[in-house]
């Protein structure tokens, strides 16, 4: 099955809301974020959310946030996510996906 080649992206600053921290929220968002071939960071709030930024194509960003508000990790209790700042980028801005401390 041939890869698709994607010439267009978008870019989405994402936080979600719940029981996101200390259930390895992170972890699987970059694990998620990786098997979808996404660029970006994920890290933790001193309010206890967990916040980052995404960049792909439109369709895996969708999927991607669609992960975000309705699966997690297995131990978190997500309430709600909130994107913003989302819209077409001439290009990734990121080489990987990585955890931010």
């Amino acid at each position: 099955m041939a890869v698709p080649i994607y010439k267009n992206f978008v870019t989405v600053d994402f936080e979600v809301f719940g029981k996101v921290q200390g259930v390895f929220f992170r972890k699987h968002t970059l694990k998620k974020a990786m098997d979808l071939g996404l660029k970006g960071w994920v890290m933790n709030t001193a309010q206890g959310t967990v916040v980052g930024q995404a960049q792909g194509p439109p369709e895996v960003i969708n999927h991607f946030k669609a992960w975000l508000q309705n699966v997690g990790s297995p131990k978190s209790k997500i309430e709600k996510a909130s994107f913003k700042n989302e819209g077409p980028i001439p290009s990734l801005a990121f080489k990987s996906f990585e955890i931010r401390r």
